[in-house]
């Protein structure tokens, strides 16, 4: 399996496009921090990108894009900026899916956000800069620029299903996005993502999800990657952040957490189809990974549910 095609499955990802934005003249519109990840790609015009975390703005140009993987505050701006405005007020004047600031439509930008369905989303967020630019021509890019374009399409002819449409091809979007930050900048990642980009360390974590409930060896995964345990050992603990024993026992952890949500399982069949041998051991790590026993988060998400 792929790791981080797992991880996004695993946490039910999501994406809901939003009414496109015109613009021209002088305008600014204030945005407050979403929940889960923000993405806006501008179609026509340029504009000026601020965001809270950020010392600098980022001058945006016809084809970048952008990903906002924190709940922080940002400004989408003209240069120079005119009086700002809530995107809540703005929003909610659109017609026909398109909200307008300032006066003409010199800029168009569509938009949306990622949100999760399963918690953890940590996973994917935590290892992730607050900003990921992707500039219009970036190499290897085109894929995202497909997408893109074919969502704009959707969205202004307003064929059958359009929205759905747009929305699948915005997952598209997402995972080619995460592609290109890992090859175009491995040094700024961190944690399991990090170790996508370490053909050692991505052969060891696509052998530990492709059979989570096997009883891995640091041997074997060390074969997996053709290097010796110690080296495999090393490499993965100063990318990942921690073993890959556990690793592997917060994966599982992690595969056990969505049956208890999702299905009526018992927790000893759990146990088993996660790679522990009984309930009493899946307990023990469940509570020391998660902070209560199976049963209490069971109880906790179907009563929440």
């Amino acid at each position: 399996m792929d790791p981080l095609e797992d991880v996004l499955a695993l946490l039910e990802t999501q994406s809901h496009v939003s009414a496109s934005l015109t613009a021209g003249g002088e305008w600014a519109v204030r945005f407050d921090g979403p929940s889960g990840v923000k993405f806006n790609a501008v179609r026509r015009g340029h504009c000026i990108l601020e965001v809270e975390s950020l010392d600098d703005p980022i001058a945006l140009s016809p084809g970048d894009c952008y990903l906002l993987t924190r709940p922080q505050r940002f400004i989408l701006r003209s240069d120079p900026p005119g009086p700002e405005v809530d995107a809540s007020t703005v929003f909610r004047s659109a017609e026909n899916g398109v909200a307008h600031a300032g006066t003409g439509q010199d800029v168009l930008l569509i938009g949306g956000r990622f949100t999760f369905g399963a918690p953890g989303q940590d996973l994917l967020l935590a290892d992730l800069p607050s900003v990921i630019h992707v500039p219009a021509g970036t190499a290897n890019a085109e894929t995202i620029e497909w997408a893109l374009t074919i969502i704009e399409r959707e969205l202004s002819d307003k064929h059958m299903a359009s929205t759905l449409v747009a929305e699948h091809l915005a997952v598209v979007m997402l995972v080619h996005v995460l592609r290109l930050h890992l090859a175009r900048e491995p040094q700024m990642v961190s944690g399991w993502l990090a170790g996508l980009a370490d053909p050692v360390v991505a052969a060891a974590l696509t052998s530990l999800h492709a059979d989570p409930a096997y009883s891995w060896t640091v041997a074997e995964l060390a074969h997996a990657g053709a290097v010796s345990r110690s080296t495999l050992a090393a490499r993965f603990k100063t990318l990942v952040g921690q073993g890959p024993l556990e690793y592997l026992t917060h994966w599982r952890i992690q595969l056990a957490a969505q049956k208890l949500r999702k299905s009526s399982e018992t927790i000893s069949s759990i146990a088993r189809s996660t790679g522990y041998g009984s309930e009493s051991a899946i307990s023990t790590a469940f509570k020391r990974v998660m902070g209560v026993p199976p049963s209490a988060y069971r109880k906790h998400h179907h009563m929440s549910s």
